[in-house]
């Protein structure tokens, strides 16, 4: 895509400002996720992976979830499976299939929308392999104008968390190391855009600090989300998780955000109920005004 002007050490939080509104402020929890589609025969597989620092709330969550996450949040599912069909002469053909998915997910805890997901696929079919990197992104992007992954070295990742002003000498290098996406569908819960992955793409992966995700809102016009690389190449290596455990903490997790948000709305009503015995011609919520006579 035509991604603009390398950013200048500030991500655009328009979007998820605007999303985020419900006044308990921008706290994401860290999820790792895969769904293994029905042509493999998979079920959907998820996992709670290590939070923000910065997040005593998330922290807790990760605990309750009772799951180590690897650095970074990070993880690595995979499942084997066989895909059975017809040959071009009508015999029965069965392929076996290795599947692997390296991954990384924000969401609210407050409602589970999923902000940015980042998914690198690795799946093997009768020893062909074809790697993929994959990003989620929430609904409402303009699709001709595709979606754009800038990593970051190290020194230049430093900067943009700092909020620091890149040089040009810092643009050109970025520039150079920009991967353009193209959208491949929307569903309930986003975009999917999708690029095959070579050797190059996983090493700028591997060497990489972090990555901006950049994209454009019909809304909130160009938006820029960051995603950390810390833990990829180690969970990309290593063995997989278990993925009982994963749909385990999934479960808690899910459950945390119903109830919190439950909670939430109760309060509101709450409030505005207060707010409304104090402004006698306010009626409560649900219920029309008297009228005077």
């Amino acid at each position: 895509m035509g991604t603009g002007p390398i950013l200048q050490g500030k991500v655009n939080s328009k979007m998820a400002s605007s999303f985020l509104h419900s006044g308990v402020g921008a706290r994401f929890a860290r999820v790792g996720a895969i769904a293994i589609t029905a042509a493999l025969g998979g079920a959907l597989l998820l996992n709670v992976g290590q939070p923000q620092p910065a997040s005593a709330q998330a922290k807790k969550d990760a605990k309750a979830a009772n799951v180590k996450a690897p650095e970074g949040s990070w993880v690595k599912l995979c499942e084997k499976n066989q895909i059975k069909g017809k040959d071009k002469d009508g015999k029965d053909l069965t392929k076996d299939v290795d599947a692997c998915v390296t991954l990384t997910e924000q969401i609210h805890p407050e409602n589970g929308m999923v902000m940015v997901s980042a998914k690198y696929h690795q799946v093997k079919i009768d020893g062909q392999e074809k790697q993929s990197l994959q990003l989620t992104v929430p609904l409402g992007v303009v699709l001709p104008a595709g979606l754009g992954v800038t990593v970051f070295p190290k020194d230049l990742w430093d900067k943009l968390l700092k909020n620091e002003k890149l040089e040009k000498a810092d643009e050109e290098k970025l520039k150079a190391a920009t991967i353009p996406l193209t959208y491949t569908f929307c569903g309930a819960t986003g975009c999917n855009a999708e690029v095959e992955a070579n050797a190059e793409l996983l090493g700028k992966l591997k060497g990489g600090a972090g990555f901006v995700v950049q994209s454009a809102h019909v809304q909130f016009g160009r938006v820029a989300q960051p995603v950390s690389l810390s833990g990829f190449p180690q969970a990309l290596a290593n063995a997989p998780t278990d993925t009982k455990k994963f749909a385990e903490a999934r479960g808690e997790l899910m459950k945390e955000i119903y109830e919190r948000r439950k909670a939430m709305l109760a309060e509101f009503k709450t409030k505005q109920d207060e707010l409304s015995k104090m402004q006698p011609n306010v009626a409560p919520a649900g219920k029309p005004a008297d009228k005077k006579k």
